[in-house]
């Protein structure tokens, strides 16, 4: 094998394939990056055998092969070279790469063990803006549970759903403490409503990617999803990655949301934000709690905490309050990780009593964004 492309190109593309690798002691080729030079094209690929990614880069092939080396070795030294025009050729044995006064071999291992990635034949395909679904990931993603104990809660759940303007993207997780749930327009209209449960570990790297890749000119405004019976692809640009759907069914958390509420409360979201952080300060270890108090009378808020080694905290704010005076005891993290997604100057949160969920909403702007938080029961 034999080719040469720009320190840039070669550099981009560890970059984006890179971090699917996967440490483990009886596959270590999982931690190498296949290169891959063949029709006159030069392909990266990288997998943990949950996730597969594959990059192509722009470069010059002189000479057809294939062969694996350590990714996170060989990213590391292609970012300490200069901006030049990169040689690379192997032996079957060893890699070797020249960059104008930078020589290297680093040794590999060969191609034959390295796993196959499935080519996936979607049943149907969806154009998705790229700015939405970044939007709406990081939106979600940090609501997904992180044990494997039930797998479909591990995932995030994603229906595309026929409407009047045409098709909407709507994503949801749940660790079953708190749940998120956004959604974004999709170009074109769709055969049938399609669901499916797709790793938030496939997901966040989906984000990654569309991160590397945000300030290249060449980066497309869309993003292609294929969905399969098992599988699901996405495409943008030189790049694809593959993971594996999660069988099973998602929870029906429509049944959760509330409807009608006792207490609403218009609140300033970074003035709401800095009170629950004051009052995080005294709460007590491990639990993360802090009790929220409404005044509709005062028309004000309070977050209040109390440890018994370190004291107690009270601390207040304006809000527009209606309904019932009411009070609730919250996760502090999760209420936090609401507000922060929210991102809006004012948001509105609802509650019916101490044991029933709480929403967190946007005030006054065409948001759909809905964020739930469970209380802990005293």
């Amino acid at each position: 094998m034999r080719f040469s492309c720009t320190r840039d190109n070669l550099f981009q593309g560890l970059s984006v394939v890179s971090h699917a690798t996967g440490k483990n002691v009886h596959l270590p080729i999982l931690q190498n990056v296949l290169l891959r030079a063949a029709g006159g094209t030069v392909n990266l690929i990288a997998t943990n055998l949950e996730v597969a990614t594959r990059c192509f880069v722009r470069g010059k092939v002189e000479e057809e092969g294939e062969f694996t080396v350590p990714a996170k070795l060989f990213l590391d030294y292609v970012t300490l070279l200069p901006n030049e025009n990169i040689s690379v050729s192997s032996d079957g044995t060893s890699l070797s790469v020249q960059c104008g006064r930078n020589k290297t071999r680093i040794n590999g291992l060969p191609s034959t063990d390295f796993p196959v990635v499935p080519h996936v034949e979607g049943l149907q395909t969806f154009q998705i803006p790229v700015d939405g679904l970044r939007q709406a990931l990081s939106r979600v993603l940090f609501a997904a549970a992180t044990s494997e104990a039930r797998p479909e809660l591990a995932g995030i759940s994603v229906f595309f759903k026929r409407t009047e303007k045409g098709t909407e993207l709507i994503l949801a997780a749940t660790d079953s403490y708190r749940l998120a749930e956004a959604s974004t327009s999709i170009v074109g209209q769709i055969d049938r409503e399609t669901r499916a449960i797709i790793p938030a570990k496939t997901l966040a790297e989906v984000g990654r990617v569309l991160s590397v890749l945000r300030d290249s000119v060449e980066s497309p405004s869309m993003i292609a999803m294929e969905l399969s019976e098992n599988y699901v692809a996405f495409t943008h640009g030189s790049v694809e990655l593959i993971s594996r759907t999660i069988e099973g069914t998602y929870p029906d958390y429509r049944q959760i949301i509330p409807q009608q509420f006792r207490t609403s409360s218009i609140l300033d979201r970074d003035d709401f934000a800095k009170a629950v952080k004051t009052a995080s300060l005294f709460s007590r270890s491990g639990l993360y709690e802090v009790s929220l108090a409404f005044h509709p009378s005062e028309k004000s808020m309070s977050v209040q905490s109390t440890d018994a080694d370190r004291g107690e905290n009270t601390a207040a704010c304006s809000a527009d309050v209606s309904g019932d005076e009411n009070a609730v005891t919250l996760n502090y993290r999760y209420l936090l990780d609401g507000l922060a997604a929210l991102g809006t100057e004012r948001i509105r949160f609802s509650m019916i009593d101490a044991s029933n969920p709480c929403t967190l909403r946007a005030e006054g702007e065409v948001d759909p964004y809905l964020y739930i938080i469970m209380p802990i029961k005293q």
